[in-house]
C-alpha cells in the first residue's frame, strides 16, 4: 500500500556533533537514507578541537518517521544529537498573524485625528448614517473566521484552542492572496444556538463571516440561521469552498476527456458538509446522475434517515434511478468518482470497473480514498487534496478571491451563481492549450487566481442582485492584485 512521502510539513533539523574525520558525514547521510529520510540541507555550525557540529535538515513523512531518523543518527558510534527542532512548530511560535495600523500615529495631531477627540465626529457620522461604517472603518475589508474546533481537517473534534493555529493560517492566506483582513474567532461552545448568538453579536465589526471546521449537521443549521439574521455574506468554507474548487477541476477535466456534465454518471463518497455542498453545485452546473454513499450504502429514497435533514435532501434530489446497490456495483460505468469520506475506501479493482477516461477526485486528507499509485489504466485524470501530487484540490484557490469580490461590492449574500462564477474563474486561469491530465488546477501561488475570482464574483453578485454597490472597472484593489 502506498503511503505518505517525505515533505516539508514534517521537516526536522537535527544538530549532530561528531569527530571531524573522513567518512563521518557519509555515515550520517547513509543512516538518513536507509530510514527513507530526504536530506534537504546540511549546514556547518562550527568546527572546534577536532569536533564537527552540523545541522541536518531532513524531510520526513510524519512524527514516527522523524523519530526513526533521529534514533538512527543517535545510534551511530561517536555521533551525538545535540538538538532536534521541528520547522513547522518554529513557524508557529508566537502565532502567524498580527494587527498592523494603516495610518501613522507619530504626532499629537495624528493622535487627535485617529483617536480622541477627532474620532468622536466619525462615530456620530456612522450613528447618523449606518452605511457609512463601510467607508469609515475597516469593516469593508474584514472577515471573521469562526470555529468551535469540532471538525478540524484530519484531526476531528479537538476544541477551540487547538483549532486556533488552523484559523490563524486561514487568516494569513486571506491576507496574502486576497488582501482581506481576517480574524480568528474560536468559540468555546458546541451549542449551535449559542454560536449563532455569538456570531450575530460580533457581526457589526465584519464584512463577512467564514465558518470553518464545524461538524455536520450543526454546520448547516448554524449557516442557515446566520443567513436569516445577518445582512452580510455567510460562507462555510468546508462546504462551499471545497465545492467551488471541485467544480473548477471538473470543468477542466471534462475538456480533456471530451465529456459533458449532463452525460456524467457520478458517484460521491461522503454525505457530510463537503459531499452535500459539492453535490449541490454539481447539480447547479448540469450534472444529473449522482449517487451518494454514506457508511450504510447508497443514499436512496427507500432508506430512513432518522431526521438527518441533509441526508434526506441528498436522497430526494439525487439518485434519479433510486439505486440501492453496493459501492462496487454503483461504481461500474461511473465517469466521475468524488471521494470526501475517508482513507482507503476505494480499491483498484472497484475503480477498474468505472468508465473509460474516468475522473477520480480522492480528497480525503491526509490519506486519500485511493492513492494515485493504485489507480488503474481506465482513469484519465486523478486529483487529491495533497500538496505532493498533481492536481491538488485546495480551498485556498477560492476563499481569498471570493471574499475580495464579495467585499468590493458589499454583497449581502453569496449565491449559487457566484460560486459557479468562482469555479469558472479558477478553471480559466489555465488556458485550454496548457491543460494536461496532471494540470487541471492552477497553483495556489498563481496571483491571477484570486484576481480573476474576485472580478468574476463581483460581477456575478451584481447580476444576482445582492451587490450594494457597483464594482468600478478600474478598481484599485484589482490593479494591485498583480499576477506573478
Amino acid at each position: 500500500m502506498a503511503g505518505p512521502t517525505p515533505g516539508v510539513a514534517y521537516s526536522i533539523t537535527i544538530r549532530a556533533e561528531y569527530p571531524n574525520r573522513p567518512g563521518m558525514l557519509g555515515l550520517i547521510t547513509s543512516a538518513i537514507g536507509r530510514c527513507g529520510g530526504d536530506a534537504a540541507a546540511i549546514d556547518v555550525v562550527s568546527t572546534n578541537g577536532g569536533r564537527m557540529i552540523r545541522d541536518f535538515t531532513i524531510n520526513t513523512s510524519g512524527e514516527d518517521h522523524s523519530r526513526m531518523v533521529m534514533e538512527a543518527i543517535e545510534a551511530l558510534d561517536d555521533v551525538s544529537v545535540n538538538s532536534v527542532s521541528d520547522a513547522t512548530f518554529l513557524m508557529h511560535v508566537g502565532g502567524k498573524i498580527e494587527m498592523r495600523s494603516t495610518v501613522p500615529v507619530s504626532t499629537r495631531d495624528d493622535m487627535s485625528k485617529a483617536y480622541t477627540p477627532g474620532v468622536g465626529r466619525v462615530c456620530m457620522a456612522i450613528h447618523e448614517d449606518p452605511d457609512a461604517v463601510w467607508a469609515l472603518t475597516g469593516k469593508g475589508r474584514t472577515v471573521a473566521v469562526v470555529t468551535d474546533g469540532s471538525a478540524v481537517l484530519g484531526l476531528g473534534d479537538i476544541g477551540a484552542a487547538a483549532a486556533l493555529p488552523v484559523m490563524e493560517g486561514k487568516a494569513l492566506l486571506f491576507k496574502e492572496f486576497g488582501r482581506v483582513d481576517a480574524w480568528p474567532i474560536c468559540v468555546d461552545t458546541n451549542d449551535p444556538d449559542e454560536i449563532v448568538s455569538i456570531v450575530t453579536a460580533i457581526a457589526p465589526g465584519f464584512g463577512g463571516i467564514n465558518l470553518e471546521d464545524i461538524s455536520a449537521p450543526r454546520c448547516f443549521q448554524i449557516e442557515e440561521q446566520l443567513k436569516e439574521r445577518l445582512n452580510i455574506p455567510i460562507f462555510h468554507d468546508d462546504q462551499h469552498g471545497t465545492a467551488v474548487v471541485v467544480l473548477a477541476g471538473l470543468i477542466n477535466a471534462l475538456k480533456l476527456v471530451g465529456k459533458t456534465p449532463e452525460a456524467l454518471k457520478t458517484v460521491v463518497l461522503g454525505a457530510g458538509a463537503s459531499g452535500t455542498a459539492c453535490t449541490k453545485i454539481l447539480l447547479s452546473y448540469g450534472v444529473k446522475d449522482i449517487i451518494g454513499f454514506d457508511r450504510t450504502g447508497a443514499l436512496s429514497r427507500d432508506r430512513d434517515y432518522e431526521g438527518n435533514v441533509m441526508k434526506q435532501w441528498f436522497a430526494d434530489n439525487t439518485n434519479p434511478n433510486n439505486v440501492n446497490g453496493t459501492l462496487s456495483e454503483c461504481i461500474e460505468g461511473a465517469d466521475f468518482i468524488l471521494g470526501l469520506a475517508g482513507p482507503d475506501l476505494l480499491t483498484r479493482e472497484q475503480v477498474a470497473t468505472a468508465a473509460d477516461n474516468a475522473i477520480v477526485f480522492a480528497l480525503s486528507n491526509p490519506n486519500p480514498e485511493i492513492w494515485p499509485e493504485n489507480i488503474p489504466e481506465n482513469v484519465a485524470i486523478m486529483a487529491t487534496g495533497r500538496t505532493d501530487y498533481p492536481n491538488q484540490i485546495n480551498n485556498s484557490l477560492c476563499f481569498p478571491g471570493l471574499f475580495r469580490g464579495v467585499l468590493d461590492v458589499r454583497a449581502s449574500d453569496i449565491t449559487e451563481e457566484m460560486k459557479i462564477a468562482a469555479a469558472q474563474a479558477i478553471a480559466e486561469v489555465i488556458p485550454d492549450e496548457h491543460l494536461d491530465p496532471d494540470f487541471i488546477i492552477p497553483s495556489v501561488f498563481d496571483r491571477n487566481v484570486a484576481r480573476n475570482v474576485a472580478q468574476r464574483v463581483a460581477i456575478a453578485a451584481q447580476d444576482s442582485g445582492v451587490a450594494r454597490r457597483r464594482r468600478r472597472q478600474t478598481d484599485e484593489v484589482y490593479a494591485t492584485m498583480r499576477s506573478r
